[in-house]
């Protein structure tokens, strides 16, 4: 997937992170870079905004810190029929970024809506609070493995047991 990131700085550079992350083919547009930009595998050109660089994009990320800049970028992804990432202003954009948190291999993402990112940011942070280290994932994992090659009655009461231990731990029982 095409995705043009309009903007150089440390917002973009978050939001490339993310969409490379994720498989995206990326082209950042700013006239100046986040040095950690040059050493993402994204197609960098390093001049202002114009409206012929969204051509062919299926995302659109406007994070140029300007609201000036940021809306036309809005209004031409949106004529060619892209999603668009107001980084400014969500509410202007069709699309956002949830907030997120990993360990150990598990990954919660949280939007609260538009009009509330700091919640989600604090509510994807007490999630990984709560997420287990290594070691018991990989525990919960064989056991749930192990439950699988059980017969149906074995496996079910197996699987609760695994469901109880889970929500215990996340303090849901």
């Amino acid at each position: 997937m095409r995705v043009v990131v309009v903007g150089g700085g440390e917002v973009a550079l978050r939001r490339t992170r993310t969409l490379l992350d994720a498989g995206a083919q990326v082209q950042v547009v700013a006239p100046e870079q986040h040095p950690d930009l040059a050493a993402l595998p994204v197609t960098a050109l390093t001049r202002h905004y114009r409206r012929g660089d969204l051509s062919g994009a299926a995302l659109v990320v406007a994070a140029t810190g300007s609201a000036d800049v940021n809306g036309a970028v809005v209004r031409d992804a949106r004529a060619q029929g892209s999603l668009v990432n107001d980084a400014g202003d969500a509410t202007h954009g069709n699309w956002r970024f949830p907030a997120q948190a990993q360990r150990s291999g598990v990954q919660v993402a949280v939007t609260s809506g538009r009009e509330l990112p700091l919640l989600a940011q604090a509510i994807a942070e007490r999630a990984a609070a709560l997420l287990p280290d290594e070691a018991i994932l990989d525990g919960w994992t064989a056991r749930r493995e192990a439950s699988l090659t059980q017969p149906e009655a074995e496996r079910a009461a197996s699987l609760d047991a695994l469901r109880r231990d889970i929500r215990q731990f996340v303090g849901l029982a």
